[in-house]
Formats: structure tokens, C-alpha cells, sequence
């Protein structure tokens, strides 16, 4: 390209640079002024959603022809990424133009790094990011497996309120305050409050009977003589009354699926439109979902407001499953604030899983995060079936950009090394998996037979992928191999 042309098209780059810079800057106000939020965090999350309501492809690949910043990693200092790129822009055009502050430039990143910090304890040199462990029963009566877990690089241990009680939760959480002084480590404690999970209550079905593609069933609100030859009750039956016919539904985390075909006072027909060739066998306690309809459920349960008395005691961080709306989260905090007094809030993790809770993440988190140390959960279980098995990967990566933009912490959970976990050896797209899993700020195992050998392979993958990656930021490290 000729110089004078260059020249153009430099100065048409720092004009447009500057009109989105004065557009970010005025969407990012207002919606801080819908929120009524203030906060660094919040700030710079209006700033991102206003950045991001802007299509940036043509503008990224003209930044890009010169050199410049295409502002791909922008997430943790919105505005400052801009005055710096608009700085360049107008010194190459031969203009006097000031770069923002050093630390205005880490200055998302160095708060996203201090929250991790409070909420997961200091980090290794070697990884930031942390690695959280669901504990097994027999947790609570095995100070070895807890101190095993630790030795082989837990940094959080979590314990599900769907299981167990309080008497071995308060087992549980001894062992690890007990394991975490003699290794001299720290190792938070998050419990999950169980939420309005939908579950398979009862079954009526010849033995051994198995779910094919093309078959009907009934779904009653209790299974009587009327119920018919093949039907199951949920534990919420209140859900029937919001089905209509087309509704979505999805059996044990998508191993079959089906839709409602026809509803009436006494419950909802449903044909299989999906399953395994060998069938799907229904079992109580198996999760059920509805993937087309935002449930309209009380994020806390009886047994939720029962469990929060151990939790508010005894948790770092509080897992909060299933929250939906800016209501729920007001809710808990009401809950959390009655029955801590004067002890500081503790940390709540909001894990999304459905989605009108992606829809609403953005509030989500202003209002978590204006009383509560805020981080989320990628709860991707239910989120795949909820979103769609094709969506899933896209969702993770927004959610991760999101809740940079936020400044508040991510967790990567559901199956990551499920393979290694509950049979030793690791899959190769497992291994794949856990390594993309870097990019968050903390790892969630599940429990298995081979809990501590996940931890140790986890803690070895998360080390090496630290050489080449820092959330969106590719580090160009030594390649050893053709060295």
C-alpha cells in the first residue's frame, strides 16, 4: 500500500476507533444507570455488553492489516483497550495523543486475580487456575482420602447438599479444615444448596422395561390404577400445568428425548423422539428436563432453607443450582443474611444452568456481586441438555468472556475427566477437554473410584497448557519439541 494511502486509511481507522470508543462509552453509562450498580466490575461489564452489541469482524481485520490491536482481548479493561489503541491510531497519524496508565491496563485483570485469591486461596506458581473436587461419602469418614485429595492438588473442596446430610456435611468439612493444617495448604470449602432439580419421583413400568425411540408414556402428577401401563411422576408435579403440547423434554441428561404430544387435568402424554438403540431404562431419582419452557419454580426448596442453616455456618462459598432470575439471587441473600449476623457474606457461585439464567447473567451478577463475593459455575450438565449439545461450546466460551468482563471468577464443571475418574484411564477427547478447561479460573472434578489420580493428571495438564495460554491471551512460550 502507498504511503498516502496508508495515511487515509490510518486517520478513517482512528475516526472510527473513536465514534465506537464515544458510542461504548455512552451504552456503557446507561445501562449502569438501568442496573442503579456501581463497582469496577460492573462498570466494565456495561462497557463490554455496550462493545459487544457492536459488529467489530470488518473493523478487527483493518486493525489487524497494520499491526494493531483488534481488541480480542479487551474483556477485564474495556475502556482502557480502547484509549490505547485510539492513542496508537492517532500517533501514527502524527497527532499528540497520551497511552492510559500501566495499571489501568491490569487493572481487570489484577482484580479478577485478587478475587480468585479470596475465594479459592492463593495459587501455585506453577497454575492460577484452581482445581475443586466433589468429595464422596467417604469423605466424611476418611481423613486420609480428603488429605490425599490435597496432596494431589485440591484447592476447593465441594460438597453437594443434594447427598449425605449435615451430620457427615460437618464430617466432611472437619477432615478437610483437619487435612488443610497438617499440609499446611489452604482448601476452601463450597456447598451446593440442591434447588428445584427436577428428578424422576416413581415409576410405573414392567420390569427391567426400556424407553425406544417412537414409544409413548404418561407423565401424572402421582401414579395411580388411571395412570396407565407405562408411566413416571416428577418430585415438582407442579410442572405439568405449564407443558402444552410441542414441549421439549430430555431423560438423564439427554440419553433420550421426547415431546409433549397431548395435555390434560390429569397429566401429559409424551412420545419418544430420541434414545440410545438399546433403550433408556427410567429410574427414580434420574433428572428430567425441559429445555423449551422457563419453569416458573421457587429457586429454594423447603429442603434448600433447611440445609442453608449448616451452610451459613460452615461454607466459603455457597453453590447456588438452578438460579434463574435477579429475584432468586435477592432471595438467597435475604436467606444467607438471616443466619450469618455479622460474619462477612460468603462468596456465592451462581451456577447456570438453563437458558433464561444465560439470558439474565448480566444482572445476575450485578446483584450477587453488590453484597457477595460473585463467581459462576458453568454447570454444564443440565446446560447442554437445556441450550442444546450444539450451543454447549459457545455458551462456555460467552460465559467465559462475560464473566472476565465482570471481573468475577469462572468454575468449568460437569464430566470433565469422567472417564479417568470412575474407570483410571483417561479418554483422548476427555484429555482434550481438560485442557481447554485452563481458560477458566477454577476446575471442577466429580467423585469417582480414582478421585486423587484425576486430581494429580488434572493439576499436570493445567500446569503445561499455563506455558500457552492465559484465558483468551496466546503465549508464545519456547516450543520444546522442535527446538
Amino acid at each position: 500500500m502507498k504511503t498516502e494511502d496508508a495515511i487515509v486509511e490510518l486517520r478513517e481507522l482512528r475516526d472510527d476507533v473513536a465514534s465506537l470508543r464515544d458510542a461504548v462509552l455512552r451504552q456503557g453509562e446507561a445501562r449502569l444507570l438501568e442496573w442503579g450498580a456501581t463497582g469496577e466490575g460492573a462498570s466494565n461489564l456495561a462497557y463490554y455488553l455496550a462493545l459487544r452489541s457492536h459488529d467489530l469482524l470488518a473493523l478487527q481485520l483493518r486493525l489487524a492489516a497494520y499491526g494493531l490491536s483488534s481488541l480480542g482481548r479487551s474483556e477485564a479493561d474495556v475502556m482502557p483497550a480502547l484509549d490505547a489503541l485510539l492513542a496508537t491510531l492517532c500517533r501514527l497519524c502524527g497527532e499528540q495523543a497520551e497511552y492510559p496508565p500501566l495499571a489501568a491496563m491490569r487493572a481487570g485483570e489484577d482484580a479478577l486475580n485478587r478475587s480468585c485469591d479470596r475465594m479459592f486461596g492463593e495459587s501455585t506458581a506453577a497454575r492460577r487456575t484452581r482445581i475443586m473436587v466433589t468429595l464422596p461419602s467417604e469423605a466424611a469418614a476418611d481423613l486420609g482420602l480428603v488429605s490425599a485429595l490435597l496432596d494431589a492438588g485440591m484447592d476447593c473442596a465441594r460438597i453437594n447438599c443434594a447427598h449425605d446430610d449435615a451430620v457427615a456435611w460437618s464430617q466432611m468439612v472437619d477432615n478437610v479444615r483437619a487435612a488443610s493444617r497438617r499440609l499446611g495448604r489452604t482448601c476452601k470449602v463450597m456447598m451446593d444448596i440442591a434447588g428445584p432439580k427436577l428428578r424422576i419421583e416413581a415409576v410405573h413400568a414392567p420390569e427391567k422395561y426400556r424407553l425406544h425411540l417412537g414409544e409413548r408414556l404418561r407423565l401424572a402428577p402421582r401414579l395411580d390404577q388411571r395412570s396407565g401401563p407405562l408411566a413416571f411422576s416428577l418430585n415438582f408435579p407442579q410442572v405439568i400445568a405449564q407443558l402444552r403440547c410441542g414441549s421439549e423434554v430430555s431423560f438423564d441428561d439427554g440419553k433420550a428425548t421426547g415431546r409433549v404430544v397431548a395435555v390434560d387435568k390429569e397429566g401429559a402424554e409424551l412420545e419418544i423422539i430420541a434414545a440410545r438403540a438399546k433403550g433408556l431404562r427410567l429410574k427414580p431419582a434420574k433428572g428430567v428436563n425441559f429445555p423449551s419452557i422457563d419453569l416458573e419454580l421457587s429457586s429454594l426448596t423447603s429442603k434448600d432453607l433447611g440445609d442453608l442453616d449448616f451452610v451459613a455456618r460452615s461454607a466459603d462459598l455457597v453453590g447456588f443450582s438452578f438460579v434463574q432470575r435477579v429475584e432468586d439471587v435477592m432471595q438467597l441473600q435475604a436467606e444467607l443474611a438471616a443466619r450469618r449476623g455479622e460474619k462477612p457474606a460468603q462468596t456465592l457461585v451462581l451456577k447456570i444452568e438453563t437458558p433464561l439464567a444465560i439470558r439474565n447473567l448480566p444482572r445476575l451478577i450485578v446483584q450477587s456481586a453488590a453484597r457477595h463475593p460473585t463467581a459462576v459455575m458453568i454447570a454444564r450438565g443440565d446446560l447442554a441438555v437445556e441450550v442444546g449439545f450444539a450451543r454447549l461450546s459457545e455458551m462456555q466460551e460467552e460465559i467465559l468472556w462475560l464473566c472476565e468482563a465482570a471481573h468475577a471468577p469462572v468454575i468449568w464443571a460437569t464430566q470433565v475427566l469422567d472417564q479417568l475418574v470412575h474407570e483410571g484411564v483417561a479418554s483422548r477427547a476427555e484429555t482434550t477437554d481438560a485442557a481447554m478447561a485452563q481458560r477458566a479460573d477454577c476446575v471442577m472434578l466429580n467423585k469417582g473410584d480414582y478421585l486423587p489420580q484425576g486430581v494429580r493428571f488434572l493439576q499436570d495438564v493445567l500446569v503445561r497448557m499455563e506455558r500457552h495460554h492465559s484465558k483468551k491471551f496466546a503465549r508464545l512460550a519456547k516450543l520444546h519439541a522442535w527446538s
